[in-house]
C-alpha cells in the first residue's frame, strides 16, 4: 500500500465534517504520518513522482474541492528539490479548487540568508516568502526559525512554534537540570533561546564567543561564565557541520565541565558532521524529527525526539480557528 493512502486509526467526526486534508511531500513523510496518527486522520492520497529528466510530477488522486489543505513539507536538503516540489504541489492544489492552503514547514530552508552582510548578496529567506505568498497560501507553520525576523517577511499569519517544551521535558527526565547543570549558548545570537531553557530548569547560563571567518567555518574564542565541575547543555537551533558544537564541547571540557550534551532543533548534519560528533567530546546530541535522519547517520550519540504532537495541536487549532498561543506557553 502506498504510504499516502494509509487509513486512520480513528477519525474525528468534527474534522471529517470540516474537510481537513493533510498531505505530505517527499521530504519527511514519517513526520507527516506521525502528525496524522496524532490527529486521528489519514493522509490524503497525493502521488509525487519524477519524470525521466528529473522534473517533479504531482498527481492528486481524489477531489480536494472546498477542503482545507495542510501540506507537510520541510525544505531540508536537497532544499532546491523540496522547495520546487512544494511549489508544484501548491499550484496543483490551487487549480484543484482547495478552499484554503496552509504549509507546515517544520524546517524553513534558506533561513540563514535573512539579511545582507556583504554587498550584492541576496536575501533568500525573503525570496522564499515571496514565492510562497505568490502561490496563495493562507498560513505558514514553522518551528525555531534561524531568525525571528523572518516572520515579518510574510503578509499572512505565521505560527512560529517552539521546541522549548520538548527540550525542557527531556532535560528534566534525564536530571540535567538545577544548579549543577549549566545551559550554554554556542553564540551571542542564541542567548535568548538558551536563557529561556535555563530559567525553566533553574540552571545558570554561559555563552560561547565565536566568529565565522567564512560560512561553515567557526573559531571559538572565549567562554563567558563558569562551567567548572558542571554538566553542560548547549542549546542551538540547528546542527549543520556540527563545527560549533564539537569545538564548543572541547573548550567546555578544557574549562572543567564534567560532561557536555547538546540540543539542536534541526539536525541538518551535512558533510562530515556525524563523524565529527562521533569523535568529539559530546556525550549526546539531541535533535528533533523536523528533518529526517537517514539510517547511515544514526549513531549512539544522536537521539531523535518527535515534534509531531506540537504540530498536530497547531494544525488542529488552526483548522478549528482556536488560539495557538497556548502552545507557546507549554
Amino acid at each position: 500500500m502506498d504510504q499516502n493512502t494509509r487509513k486512520p486509526h480513528t477519525e474525528s467526526a468534527h474534522i471529517k465534517k470540516r474537510q481537513l486534508c493533510l498531505v505530505t511531500g517527499s521530504s519527511n513523510p514519517k513526520l507527516a504520518h506521525d502528525i496524522a496518527d496524532y490527529l486521528g486522520i489519514g493522509l490524503f492520497n497525493v502521488e509525487v513522482s519524477r519524470f525521466s529528466d528529473g522534473e517533479t510530477r504531482v498527481d492528486i488522486k481524489d477531489s480536494i474541492r472546498g477542503k482545507d489543505v495542510f501540506i507537510v513539507q520541510p525544505t531540508c536538503p536537497p532544499a532546491n528539490d523540496n522547495l520546487m516540489e512544494l511549489f508544484i504541489m501548491l499550484d496543483a492544489m490551487r487549480r484543484a479548487s482547495a478552499r484554503r492552503m496552509c504549509v507546515v514547514m517544520p524546517y524553513y530552508g534558506y533561513s540563514r540568508q535573512d539579511k545582507k552582510l556583504h554587498p550584492r548578496e541576496p536575501i533568500t529567506a525573503k525570496l522564499v516568502a515571496n514565492l510562497l505568498e505568490t502561490l496563495s497560501i493562507k498560513r505558514l507553520l514553522v518551528m525555531d526559525l534561524h531568525a525571528d525576523s523572518i516572520q515579518g517577511f510574510f503578509d499572512i499569519p505565521v505560527d512560529h512554534l517552539s521546541s522549548l517544551p520538548i527540550v525542557v521535558n527531556y532535560l528534566k527526565e534525564r536530571s540535567l537540570c538545577g544548579p549543577d547543570t549549566c545551559v550554554v549558548s554556542p553564540d551571542v545570537g542564541g542567548v535568548v533561546r538558551a536563557r529561556n531553557v535555563a530559567e525553566r530548569i533553574n540552571s545558570p547560563l554561559a555563552i560561547i564567543s565565536k566568529r565565522r571567518p567564512k560560512p561553515n567555518h567557526v573559531e571559538v574564542s572565549e567562554i563567558i561564565g563558569s562551567v567548572d565541575g558542571m554538566k553542560c547543555v548547549m542549546i542551538d537551533d540547528m546542527a549543520d557541520t556540527a563545527g560549533t558544537l564539537c569545538k564548543g564541547a572541547r573548550m567546555l571540557m578544557e574549562r572543567g565541565a564534567t560532561e557536555v550534551h547538546a540540543f539542536c532543533t534541526h539536525g541538518l548534519l551535512s558533510g562530515d558532521a556525524v563523524e565529527n560528533i562521533k569523535n568529539s567530546d559530546l556525550m549526546e546530541l539531541i535533535i528533533t524529527d523536523t528533518i529526517p535522519l537517514s539510517p547511515e547517520k544514526r549513531i549512539d550519540k544522536i537521539t531523535v525526539v518527535s515534534v509531531a504532537h506540537i504540530f498536530g495541536e497547531a494544525i488542529r487549532n488552526a483548522f478549528e480557528d482556536i488560539s495557538i498561543s497556548q502552545l507557546f506557553k507549554m
